[in-house]
């Protein structure tokens, strides 16, 4: 009697264990599944750092998007999709990524678009992976979004402040041009009259430099395919201005904050304010 006592005791000890486990496992709370943000900036061993969607898919630029609008259309798009948030509002980005610097276009097909320091995005489809960067440098026209670019490259008609078009020997015709801009999209000139690394044209007078204020930068990223030790900076009245192959460079004012707008060629006549790009000769001794 007293061993099958001992044993009923057992067996009531351990389901009462075996429910005391249960309970507290039960009483565990629930992992929040990590939501990854709908943009990222991640880091890579030869470009930097580059912006990716929420899956580490690389995202791109195209320079014949300068005015701000997407000329990748057809077989273009299927080459390189879109990118497109659904609702920019709710958009999650990482660390070092400003809001402010996204926003929507929508496409000649109807499609929004998502656009970064007002370039749309897109994917190359030949990305298979997370991480892959196979787009960059492709035709010379599609680089990797980057939140630090002090010179981009544009592709672009040059069209005078005349409102005459012109080509890159600055004969009147139409041909699309590459150019240097900015992270935003405005053009770069040279003043046919300066000499290496000397600014011939400001005066420290507001009303003078205006018409040609000075690009004061210090190069941090720039398009694969351009020296970045043909950069250099040079002291203009206390402001560091950017040169490029020994010609400082400089924004027209005209030109206001019109992406892509290249009024400057024409003025005073073509040739005196060239656009830059890899292609511009060394400035004179």
């Amino acid at each position: 009697m007293k061993i099958f006592s001992v044993s009923r005791m057992l067996l009531a000890l351990g389901f009462l264990m075996a429910v005391t486990v249960s309970c507290s496992d039960d009483d565990e709370p629930t992992p929040t599944p990590v939501i990854p943000n709908d943009i990222q900036l991640k880091d890579t061993q030869t470009l930097g750092k580059v912006l990716t969607d929420k899956d580490g898919k690389t995202l791109y630029f195209f320079t014949k998007d300068v005015a701000g609008t997407s000329v990748c259309s057809g077989g273009c798009a299927t080459k390189w999709p879109i990118f497109s948030v659904t609702d920019l509002a709710k958009m999650k980005l990482d660390a070092g990524l400003t809001a402010a610097d996204f926003g929507t276009i929508t496409r000649a097909d109807g499609k929004p678009q998502t656009t970064y320091k007002g370039w749309p995005l897109y994917y190359y489809q030949d990305d298979a992976a997370a991480g892959e960067l196979k787009g960059e440098n492709v035709g010379g026209v599609w680089f990797v979004a980057k939140p630090t670019y002090t010179i981009m490259l544009a592709n672009a008609q040059l069209v005078g402040n005349d409102g005459k078009s012109y080509k890159a020997d600055y004969t009147e015709g139409t041909a699309d041009t590459q150019f240097f801009v900015d992270a935003m999209g405005r053009t770069l000139y040279a003043f046919a009259r300066d000499s290496t690394n000397n600014n011939n044209f400001t005066t420290n007078d507001a009303t003078h430099d205006a018409t040609w204020p000075i690009y004061t930068a210090e190069v941090t990223d720039i398009p694969s395919g351009i020296d970045k030790a043909l950069f250099t900076t040079i002291d203009v009245f206390g402001k560091k201005q950017l040169t490029y192959k020994g010609w400082p460079l400089y924004y027209f004012g005209l030109d206001g904050t019109t992406r892509g707008a290249t009024k400057g060629v024409s003025v005073p006549k073509p040739g005196i304010w060239p656009i830059v790009n890899k292609d511009s000769p060394n400035a004179p001794k």
